[in-house]
């Protein structure tokens, strides 16, 4: 007479993580845009590229891949963690830098600041060398 031990398996209830405040990392290059939704110490909510979004060769470059971008990555920020008002930090210098910020005003988040990364050339390349006579 052996006892059967069962075990029960613990289901834990998903605790919906609440975050109003946070900030949106853009990067557009020549050749994409990545959009990356953050809380405020940098933990990655949500992200989402022109080539996640399915645009391929030179169509991940332009303005109209960053705006699908963004919204894929806005709609899942907004219902899964509630976020209302935003930061915003853009690096890069291709097409889709203002078309993603427009494209966070159609849902209704609050920019409270805009601010750019953009990398600056310092010292630039190597000059050539003098031509011998």
């Amino acid at each position: 007479m052996a006892e059967e031990i069962t075990k029960k398996a613990v289901v834990r209830k998903k605790t919906r993580r609440s975050v109003p405040l946070g900030q949106v990392h853009i990067q557009a290059t020549f050749n994409n845009t990545i959009i990356s939704f953050t809380d405020p110490n940098g933990n990655v909510l949500s992200a989402s590229s022109a080539g996640a979004c399915g645009f391929r060769g030179s169509k991940k470059g332009t303005a109209y891949a960053a705006q699908i971008a963004t919204d894929k990555a806005a709609d899942i920020a907004k219902s899964q963690y509630g976020l209302t008002r935003i930061e915003v930090f853009v690096k890069g210098v291709g097409q889709g830098r203002d078309s993603a910020i427009r494209a966070l005003g159609t849902h209704n988040m609050i920019i409270e600041s805009i601010n750019d990364n953009t990398g600056v050339p310092h010292g630039g390349a190597r000059p050539k060398r003098e031509r011998r006579a």
